[in-house]
């Protein structure tokens, strides 16, 4: 079974010393926030942008970003939530101004390249024409949300922190997402909804 992004995350503690370590003046020690996310980061970005030379460069410029705000940083929020807050921020710029909502699609696409697991057959179940048109009709923000929620696996009080939102409403954000999702699936070739509900509710 393929691992999970919560279980590929860093000691937070070790993190942590990093980060003050960093805001004292210790420059090099930003080094090992860099091993510890840049792929976590990359990932998120490449899903976002669909297009891993775009979240190539995106990564970079988001740890730049990092860098340059890190002084700014309070340990009131977890320094993952901070960071994927840039990370978002970063890629929802770009994807409004280079126009990439076709290629955003490609972020709820399984990898084929991947060796099928568990998780892998769960979302083939989860994509077909009918969830690619439901999420075509999207904003970039609410995929963002799914993006952050059934990718990266964050919780609701980490999205919270993220996006900046109330953890009750971003679960009533999440409800109308998932309404949205279904009323346009069901309009989609008289698709059933209940065993794509099921499937999507386990992600969710």
């Amino acid at each position: 079974m393929r691992a999970t992004s919560q279980e590929n995350m860093p000691d937070m503690r070790q993190v942590e010393a990093a980060i003050i370590r960093v805001q004292q003046g210790e420059q090099e020690s930003f080094a090992f926030i860099v091993d510890a996310f840049q792929q976590p980061v990359y990932r998120y970005c490449c899903r976002m942008l669909g297009n891993r030379q775009d979240a190539e460069d995106a990564v970079q410029d988001v740890l730049v970003k990092a860098y340059q705000s890190i002084r700014g940083y309070k340990p009131t929020v977890s320094f993952s939530a901070w960071l994927y807050r840039i990370a978002g921020n970063h890629c929802l710029n770009l994807l409004r101004r280079r126009r990439m909502q076709g290629h955003f699609l490609r972020v709820f696409r399984p990898d084929t390249a991947a060796a099928a697991g568990p998780e892998q057959t769960l979302e083939e179940r989860l994509y077909s024409p009918a969830l690619e048109a439901a999420l075509g009709r999207l904003s970039l923000e609410e995929r963002n949300l799914l993006v952050l929620r059934v990718f990266e696996e964050q919780t609701f009080l980490e999205i919270s922190a993220i996006l900046n939102i109330t953890p009750n409403a971003l679960h009533k954000r999440m409800e109308r997402i998932k309404r949205k999702v279904r009323e346009t699936m069901q309009a989609e070739e008289g698709i059933s909804w209940n065993g794509q509900e099921s499937a999507m509710s386990t992600k969710i």
